[in-house]
Parts: C-alpha cells; structure tokens; sequence
C-alpha cells in the first residue's frame, strides 16, 4: 500500500510540475505574443471603408502580412513605434500619388496607432520599412 500511494504521490508532483510549465509556455505582455496591428493603406487622401486592412502578427511572424518576418523584426527593433523605423535612403520618384498608412493594435501589451500620408507608395516604403509594404509579392 505505501509503495502504491508513494507512486501517486510522485504521479502527482510529477504532473503539478508539468501543468505550470506549460503554463509558463505561453507569453507575457512583455513578450511579442501581445503583438499584433491591423494595417491599412489608402491610395488618395481617404482611406477607404471598403478596405478591411491587413493583419500583422509578430510571434510567430504572420497574419495576413507577405513580409511578416520583416516587419516584426523592424518593429522590434523600434520598440513597437513605426515612426521609429530607420529611413532607408532610396531615390523616389517626385511623382504626388498620396498614399495614407494607418496601423492600431497593441505591441506587447501596449496600445498601438499610427497614421501618416505621404507622397506616394515608394516614400512610404522608405519611412516605414516593411510594415506598410502590402502590394508587393
């Protein structure tokens, strides 16, 4: 009997051990598991009511975002803030083809919006990286 009720008491620990691991497999707000944006990019100066947007999700890199890895790692980087993102230096055309970028959601755990109008498609690209490149394949 003692021999039957140590193999329970061992199950027992055993599985309370394993049942907080689990738990701790998940994420904190710290964590990027908290991290996700809706993006939209509007071709003129409204944006459309039509459009649904983009999801963007970091952790694992997804959602409905082509270049999901990119972006999440450009967000980290920024701490979450778009407007943060390094400016790549790029020749653009000077052609005014306005182009608004808007994103809200929450980066680990923190409240998330932005939105900009710039010139045209590429000078969004340069300003914000990755995260607004929706069109391209």
């Amino acid at each position: 009997m003692k021999t039957v009720r140590a193999g329970l008491v061992t199950a027992l620990v055993l599985l309370a051990c394993a049942v907080p691991a689990q738990a701790g497999a998940g994420h904190s707000a710290e964590d990027a598991g908290d991290s996700w944006l809706m993006l939209t990019v509007s071709h003129g100066g409204t944006r459309s009511a039509a459009q649904g947007g983009t999801m963007l999700r970091c952790d694992p890199p997804g959602g409905d975002h082509r270049h999901a890895a990119a972006a999440c790692a450009e967000l980290a980087a920024a701490k979450g803030h778009v407007s943060d993102i390094p400016k790549k230096y790029v020749d653009c055309p000077e052609v005014f083809a306005p182009v608004t970028a808007h994103a809200q959601g929450k980066w680990r755990g923190r409240q998330i919006e932005y939105s900009g109008t710039f010139s045209n498609t590429c000078v969004l690209n340069a300003r914000t990286g990755s995260v607004f490149a929706l069109d391209e394949a």
